[in-house]
């Protein structure tokens, strides 16, 4: 029997997130982009929470967009999907001719690519090495194990593992090819066992989890999207419109606050003599400190332990400033 996508993916902090989101869906014809749909968690809760909405559902993984489109059911009428990187969202809000009054943003692999043992995301199942959320891509973990130098490896550990010992474990990758090839997840798992010293692997966790975690940025180019999508999600929103970005490692977070920091920085300069309410800048952060899971949630849903909830909107009325020179 196939279990139902509500059953494989709880969504992470919903009640938060909905409450980040209400003020900005209330009005009527209001659009909510789910700029990383997977499943449909958030998706179908905002069509149950908002009846008037109308929402632009975005994913990079067919598979996954056609699963949301199942477990939102008679709701999907009130939906757009669209099968893209949500670095394209500008275009998929074309679809509907609107600003958005809210983007959602849900990071990371979904729940569906870690549980699908096929796909390869995962360190504890044993699958063949592919990593992409984008199938129809053609570039899969194992293909990069087998071509990338150990330079490179060493690079992409290090950079988007955050992996300390990545010259050791890019070594010992390019040694074990020349003698076989690297296919399987299981056999990847070993060689970075064996390649790290005693007291990395007494390190919480798999050893191999920040390997895996690289080689999967790597592949989907996850870092180059975000950097690309987020300041088109910002000058997307309408005018009291929201962004709430759920983050699950450092990179990701340190990337969303960094792009939220900024744009509620005012752009006036301080030499100019204007009035302090017209040096406010066009958005302004929600969420001083990132929102956490508490206890009774990640014991209810271990994959929401490491999440980070970010959000910003935009002010209800922007003023024009005019300088003369």
């Amino acid at each position: 029997m196939e279990i139902s996508p509500a059953s494989r993916h709880i969504p992470v902090l919903l009640d938060a997130c909905l409450d980040l989101m209400r003020p900005a869906l209330s009005g009527p014809d209001s659009v909510y982009v789910d700029a990383t749909t997977g499943m449909g968690g958030h998706l179908d809760a905002v069509l149950e929470a908002f009846p008037h909405v109308r929402a632009v559902a975005i994913d990079r993984d067919a598979a996954a967009l056609d699963m949301a489109r199942r477990r939102v059911g008679e709701r999907a009428s009130r939906c757009v999907f669209v099968h893209t990187t949500y670095d394209h969202l500008d275009e998929a809000l074309a679809k509907v001719g609107s600003r958005a009054n809210v983007v959602m943003m849900d990071l990371g692999v979904s729940s569906y690519q870690l549980d699908e043992r096929e796909r390869g995301f995962s360190y504890a199942r044993d699958a063949a090495l592919d990593m992409r959320m984008d199938r129809s891509s053609d570039v899969t973990a194992a293909h990069l194990l087998a071509n990338l130098s150990e330079a490179e490896l060493t690079r992409i550990l290090y950079r988007w593992g955050e992996e300390k010992c990545a010259r050791r474990i890019a070594r010992a990758i390019v040694a074990h090819r020349a003698r076989a090839p690297i296919e399987t997840s299981a056999q990847l798992v070993e060689i970075v066992r064996q390649a790290l010293p005693q007291a990395a692997k007494r390190r919480g966790g798999n050893p191999a989890k920040r390997t895996f975690q690289a080689l999967r940025i790597a592949v989907n180019d996850e870092i180059a999207i975000l950097e690309a999508a987020l300041p088109k999600a910002i000058a997307a929103l309408a005018p009291g419109g929201r962004l709430v970005v759920e983050s699950y490692h450092s990179l990701e977070d340190r990337l969303v606050k960094s792009a939220m920091r900024e744009a509620t920085r005012s752009r006036v300069p301080d030499r100019l003599p204007v009035k302090e309410q017209d040096r406010q800048a066009t958005y302004v952060l929600l969420t001083p400190k990132a929102v956490k899971a508490d206890a009774g949630e990640i014991a209810h849903n271990s994959r929401s332990q490491s999440v980070r909830l970010r959000a910003l909107a935009r002010r209800e009325e922007t003023i024009e400033r005019r300088t003369q020179l």
